[in-house]
């Protein structure tokens, strides 16, 4: 059975889609769908089928597929195993929208000039999304907010960075108290059911504040622009830079040193364990070269 039918089995079943697929294989769909009736013709049973115009698994399918994945991930981590003595294979990460742009390009720059063996397959997401899908095998490891709970023993656990609270306003605001400003204020809430926002909101439940709620968002990027239009104000993390252009935004101190931990986080025990600590390692560097912060006031 050919590994690399499988991995484009795979790509058909997590895309929902033959094209999808093609293009990330750089393939035909029709050589796409011959892989897949080779795959069939071996197993004895359709793998896929279509419904509308999706392409999903059928209980066949789905009874192989997970052993399908690790055939596959032992097959690309074969290259490191043969040369422990060279990094070369593929790690899978995940990143938080944020830092796929704040710290991200920075880390795969560091990777590409010290360690060009090493192919980083990223994957942008929510931290509660990427951490299970980190559980399940998905993920090598992933970027994300530090999780609200104690983090499993069987999980190594780095900080990059804590991205300190503030409250985001117009330029032309001239309050400078925070809690004021929040009192009298249309308020757009981060939302609470991100790890991100969560910070924010146990923070507000102890200043115990009548809010005057208007929105709740789960995009950094959007409660800035809405803040910037005059909508209301926000309690959000003080993220890593390029924020959206254009945009004049005041970023004002909370009393208390409230933050958002950001860090990566991967098994401490996985086939690619050198790959994926050496990826750990240039996120570490990256992070420490950073500009970490900019002014607030």
């Amino acid at each position: 059975m050919e590994t690399r039918f499988l991995k484009t089995l795979l790509l058909v079943i997590d895309g929902n889609s033959i094209a999808a697929a093609a293009r990330k294989e750089n393939l035909t769909p029709s050589a796409v769908v011959q892989r897949l009736r080779a795959l069939a013709d071996e197993v004895g049973a359709p793998l896929v089928k279509r419904a509308g115009h999706s392409m999903r698994a059928t209980e066949a399918g789905m009874s192989v597929v997970e052993t399908a994945r690790r055939i596959v991930e032992m097959a690309e981590s074969m290259p490191g195993l043969a040369n422990r003595n060279d990094e070369i294979g593929k790690v899978r990460v995940g990143v938080i929208h944020s830092m796929t742009t704040g710290l991200l390009p920075e880390i795969l720059i560091l990777m590409k000039e010290k360690r060009p063996g090493i192919q980083v397959e990223v994957q942008p997401g929510q931290s509660s999304d990427l951490f299970q899908q980190m559980v399940d095998g998905n993920l090598d490891a992933a970027i994300l907010v530090e999780p609200p709970f104690a983090i499993p023993k069987e999980f190594a656990w780095h900080e990059l960075r804590k991205d300190p609270l503030v409250v985001l306003c117009g330029i032309d605001e001239t309050e400078d108290d925070p809690v004021a400003l929040l009192k009298r204020s249309p308020f757009i809430r981060y939302d609470r059911k991100h790890w991100g926002g969560r910070p924010g909101e146990v923070y507000l439940k102890g200043l115990k504040l009548n809010l005057r709620e208007k929105y709740e968002l789960d995009s950094l990027e959007a409660i800035a622009v809405l803040v910037n239009r005059g909508l209301g104000v926000s309690v959000v993390p003080d993220w890593l830079p390029p924020w959206p252009e254009g945009l004049s935004l005041r970023r004002i101190a909370l009393k208390g040193g409230p933050f958002r931990g950001v860090g990566i986080i991967f098994p401490r025990l996985t086939l690619n364990e050198r790959l994926v600590k050496a990826f750990a390692e240039e996120a570490r560097a990256a992070a420490k070269a950073k500009n970490l912060g900019f002014t607030t006031g």
